[in-house]
């Protein structure tokens, strides 16, 4: 962990139309002992300016000393590579069913990505590891159900390999591929990956980037913070459908074993993460005991 940064260092670095520089320190202080798991879908890395927001953002917390691990999605892309082969996909709740000519085209578009991420952060100066099933696999996985095909869920996830990689003040990128018996591949929904990995850090918070604001009610309005219980009903009511279901799954999941929130948000808007870590408001729902 680095040591205390000051309010002119801050400077050299921090964004426009990002929180008040001011109050900066106050939340350093507060996150400087914890971890954050932030997860990025693809559907919002798959416009290159928010890709870059994304990246500045990084690298900003990166700087501030803050230990962030970043789990990437991938659909959109694997999509387009899937179409660009001919190849076609299905899903059944939200997870792709996926087979040996899919598995070997996710598992290709995924490392490409996460070698995009850690490219970028350096470029900005920050170091950033690698990890997916071609170097440092942390992940083991047990096959989720029969029909998916090479869909995982982490049976055994390697902390200390994630924990030495933050004391060396570097950012583990993590894609959502693990390994099964016999080797094989498996691809892993992003956000179980990122739940599985925060459940076993304990960490302070899970923040899920996504293409939507948050969860929303019945009424279709944007909710600020709720209980799992809650969140569950939303799911029974069939208010939560789609591929928003193993989200808010995941989400419960994770505040029942060890994660103290879960944040769901918009990351299309700028400096979304900056905004839901140097506030008290912070921004999207916020899932909490």
């Amino acid at each position: 962990m680095s040591k205390k940064i000051s309010l002119d260092e801050i400077k050299k670095f921090w964004p426009e139309k990002a929180p008040d520089i001011n109050i900066v320190q106050k939340y350093v202080k507060k996150y400087k002992k914890e971890k954050i798991v932030i997860k990025y879908g693809g559907n919002v890395l798959i416009d290159r300016n928010v890709f870059n927001n994304f990246i500045s953002d990084i690298n900003v917390l990166n700087k501030l000393g803050l230990s962030i691990i970043v789990v990437h999605g991938g659909g959109p892309r694997i999509k387009r590579e899937l179409e660009k082969k001919k190849i076609i996909s299905k899903f059944i709740n939200g997870l792709r069913v996926t087979d040996k000519n899919i598995i070997n085209t996710v598992e290709e578009v995924l490392i490409d990505f996460n070698n995009d991420i850690v490219n970028s952060l350096k470029k900005l100066g920050s170091e950033a590891t690698s990890f997916h099933t071609k170097t440092k696999n942390i992940i083991e996985v047990k096959p989720e159900r029969a029909e998916l095909g090479f869909v995982g869920i982490p049976n055994n996830i390697n902390v200390n390999v994630i924990q030495n990689t933050l004391n060396e003040n570097k950012i583990p990128i993590i894609a959502p591929l693990g390994v099964g018996k016999n080797n094989q591949t498996y691809n892993i929904n992003g956000d179980t990956a990122a739940s599985a990995i925060a459940k076993k850090l304990k960490s302070r918070r899970l923040i899920l980037m996504t293409n939507v604001e948050g969860v929303y009610d019945d009424q279709k309005k944007l909710i600020s913070e709720i209980k799992p219980f809650d969140l569950e009903n939303l799911i029974k009511w069939k208010v939560v459908q789609g591929g928003m279901i193993p989200k808010i799954e995941n989400c419960v999941d994770a505040v029942q074993n060890g994660v103290r929130g879960v944040v769901i948000l918009d990351g299309r808007k700028p400096h979304s993460i900056l905004h839901e870590i140097f506030s008290d408001k912070g921004s999207g729902t916020l899932i909490r005991e």
